[in-house]
């Protein structure tokens, strides 16, 4: 049995940064994704209940094993109606047989989701990969002829008081292990100073590292307000008919943005404006590359990708090959500490050697004789 309470979200990323271990999760997700997982997973709720089913066998998504592996318990396909009949900060009782209680009143039944089970569904899953890649490959060719058009031939792309052009740019996006490939970039983001561009929530990790971005884009709807008020370049994704979903929150915060139109992904703008600005290199953190990382984003196919990452590829590199390949130069300071060790040792050898210090005395002797002191 798990109690606790109750704490509500249709859009699991909104809802993650305001759970904590006392409450028990409802979201509403279907395919649970990775990164959700792994966030949740952060935040050791007592349970999840997902109102729509967290694997529906369309792809092997990853999202309900890394809650499961975190010893999060997760009851799945539980109803949409549970979103009415609970409410934030109710009492939720879960019993063993996957019954939803608050008070004595049965409010669903969920599905269990163990390790059997997640395993039986991911291996129907797999076996559909094959289906669900045709149709992820039709998807991108059918969209293919009418996004190169705003993406290859003369893009509109919004002016930036940052300095671009001839400097190395790093795109954060909350991707597959973007935490820990922007730690081991630290000490490149130190030496090199590349131009930093978060990407929605990137922008947040970008701080939480210790560095401030330069240029936010997105939609805004994972950016915090800290964030977005850290002097960084806002750059606000709109759609191709020119409204801005996000201009109202910016507008509120009073930070000012450009609007950007453009059917694509707000990573695709970023590494599109870094290639457009003339940058030397560009780095991309987080990003999405394989057809099960796209699934994940809710994107049926990446023609927008695909065109731009054609276009910026002769500049474009991985974070991963980056924090592999770059090795910082020695630091000023550290080579002062390893001098200043280096004269302990001597001065330590020459306090406890009696020859040593005599040698030195008559040293100084033979000096002052010379120089008649």
């Amino acid at each position: 049995m798990t109690t606790g309470k109750v704490l509500k979200g249709k859009r699991t990323k909104h809802l993650v940064p305001l759970l904590s271990s006392d409450n028990i999760a409802i979201i509403d997700h279907e395919d649970l994704d990775r990164i959700s997982g792994e966030t949740l997973a952060a935040r050791g709720v007592k349970a999840v209940v997902n109102a729509a089913r967290s694997v529906s066998g369309r792809y092997p998504n990853l999202g309900p094993g890394i809650l499961l592996e975190s010893g999060i318990p997760l009851f799945d396909d539980a109803g949409q109606a549970i979103f009415d009949d609970l409410e934030d900060g109710d009492e939720l009782r879960i019993e063993a047989d996957g019954s939803l209680y608050k008070s004595e009143v049965l409010i669903a039944k969920a599905t269990i989701m163990d390790k059997a089970r997640l395993e039986e569904l991911l291996a129907a899953a797999e076996l559909r990969m094959d289906t669900e890649l045709e149709l992820f490959v039709q998807n991108t060719i059918q969209f293919l002829d009418r996004e190169s058009v705003a993406l290859i031939y003369d893009p509109f792309v919004p002016q930036v008081e940052t300095a671009i052009r001839g400097r190395q740019v790093l795109v954060v996006v909350r991707g597959y292990d973007y935490l820990d490939d922007l730690d081991a970039l630290k000490p490149y983001i130190r030496e090199v100073r590349p131009v930093l561009i978060g990407v929605d929530g990137g922008a947040d990790a970008i701080l939480e590292a210790g560095f401030r971005p330069d240029i936010i884009i997105g939609d805004m709807d994972s950016v915090s307000d800290k964030a977005l008020l850290s002097g960084a370049e806002v750059i606000a994704h709109a759609y191709e008919s020119g409204e801005c979903p996000s201009a109202p929150r910016l507008e509120a915060l009073g930070v000012p943005f450009k609007s950007w139109p453009l059917s694509a992904t707000s990573e695709d703008l970023a590494l599109l404006l870094a290639w457009e600005k003339k940058a030397d290199l560009i780095v991309a953190l987080g990003t999405h590359s394989n057809v099960v990382e796209y699934l994940d984003k809710g994107r049926s196919g990446m023609a927008s990708s695909f065109l731009v990452r054609l276009k910026a590829g002769s500049k474009l590199v991985d974070a991963k090959g980056v924090s592999k390949l770059y090795r910082a130069s020695p630091q000023t300071w550290h080579v002062s500490v390893v001098v200043l060790a280096a004269l302990l040792v001597v001065g330590a050898i020459f306090m406890v050697s009696e020859p040593l210090r005599s040698a030195l005395a008559l040293f100084w002797l033979n000096i002052r004789a010379q120089l008649g002191i």
